[in-house]
């Protein structure tokens, strides 16, 4: 999900028709990533990962995710033109000056850009904008990216919304507004794979379609088989359409469908995704080869850690309150130093409502989160409702 309501509450799990009777443990026994993932992507060594969401999934957020198993995050969609002119959209991905906590430090690697716009010569420049910091930053000069020795300022991949159910601006196309218009997408898709060097991945994340219609499924098929005709490494497709946006069932099977129409195709699946075994039904009755995980990770980073323990064959592990403790601390004193004090204190609030809801006295933990604003409400809540202190968050 590369956009998402800020505001978005997960309704009640569903299980997708066809997949009630799969075992989700039985099928993470043992699974690996396809081989391919990995070869575009060192280190994408998982079949899961951390998509793009707007207003969460900043470095605090991404970090939290890794240090509990998540192997590749993406960062929320991009405007081209604010990467151009050089604002707060790309200053969110490019957070050096913060060392090594922070993008492109050792811990937030591998990192995908995902951009969206009107046009594609727009789109191509800020698409090599990134790059080319990549190759600024070690000295290898423009048109040179260096995956291999990742620093501050390095994306492995650059992604392509065409899927974030968006509003248009001034009658222009953006996001999955594209999916209506398929010639101008690809015409986007083929200006950032040109304008990007050959050795680094361009991908792009799609809807099924913009409506329920035979031609909005035309329209995606003709897209997605440009995508990889151009090049692109793979599509991650969220089952629902554009006018849909956040409401009703994400359709798995159009990902299976697709999946058995395109065999030879790495694939990734989105949507409807809320725990840890949704992630391996997915896989089981789609046939995807990754699993984008959105809005169910937002106050469960511990989605990660649990389906690694599921690979190797353990049991998934409920955080005890001290672990989610200490994961508490972690995502606040990091948001405090990507965002400050004051900005970090009202974006917390939102987490920890999410954060919450698997604490036995949810709605009082939740009350008072959303009054937190400062680093001394966010411990005053730690202390009362959750284990002793482990690490002071005011570093």
């Amino acid at each position: 999900m590369g956009c998402s309501s800020n505001n978005a509450t997960p309704p009640a799990p569903a299980i997708a028709p066809g997949s009630s009777g799969i075992d989700p443990a039985g099928v993470a026994r043992g699974l690996t990533i396809d081989a391919r993932i990995p070869a575009l992507v060192p280190g994408f060594d998982a079949p899961f990962f951390q998509a793009g969401l707007a207003g969460y999934s900043d470095a605090a957020m991404r970090l939290v995710a890794r240090s509990l198993g998540c192997p590749y995050c993406v960062t929320e969609a991009l405007l081209d033109r604010t990467l151009l002119a050089g604002g707060r959209g790309f200053a969110k991905a490019d957070l050096g000056e913060l060392h090594d906590n922070v993008p492109g430090g050792a811990d937030d690697h591998p990192l995908a850009g995902q951009i969206m716009g009107s046009d594609p010569d727009e789109m191509a420049a800020a698409a090599r904008k990134m790059i080319d910091r990549n190759a600024d930053a070690d000295g290898t000069g423009p048109g040179t990216a260096r995956l291999d020795k990742p620093d501050a300022r390095s994306f492995a991949a650059i992604d392509v919304n065409l899927a974030c159910p968006v509003k248009k601006i001034k009658a222009k196309a953006r996001g999955g507004h594209w999916l209506r218009d398929p010639d101008g997408a690809i015409d986007i898709l083929r200006a950032v794979r040109d304008a990007v060097p050959a050795n680094v991945p361009v991908t792009v994340k799609l809807r099924r379609g913009s409506d329920d219609s035979r031609e909005a499924e035309y329209n995606f098929y003709r897209i997605f088989d440009a995508a990889y005709e151009l090049g692109c490494a793979w599509a991650t497709v969220h089952g629902r359409t554009v006018e849909q946006k956040y409401v009703g069932p994400s359709r798995w099977d159009f990902l299976r469908d697709l999946v058995r129409a395109r065999p030879d195709r790495v694939i990734f699946g989105s949507g409807d995704v809320w725990g840890v075994d949704d992630i391996f039904r997915m896989i089981a009755y789609t046939g995807v080869h990754a699993v984008s995980v959105a809005r169910g990770c937002i106050g469960d980073p511990w989605i990660f850690q649990q389906a690694r323990a599921m690979i190797a064959g353990a049991p998934p592990a409920e955080p005890t309150l001290a672990e989610q403790r200490a994961v508490l601390e972690e995502h606040y004193a990091l948001s405090v130093a990507v965002n400050g004090e004051r900005r970090a204190s009202h974006l917390m609030r939102k987490f920890g409502v999410r954060f919450a809801q698997r604490h036995p006295d949810a709605e009082a933990v939740r009350r008072r989160f959303i009054a937190v604003a400062s680093i001394e409400d966010w411990r005053a809540v730690l202390d009362e409702f959750y284990s002793a202190p482990i690490a002071s968050i005011a570093g």
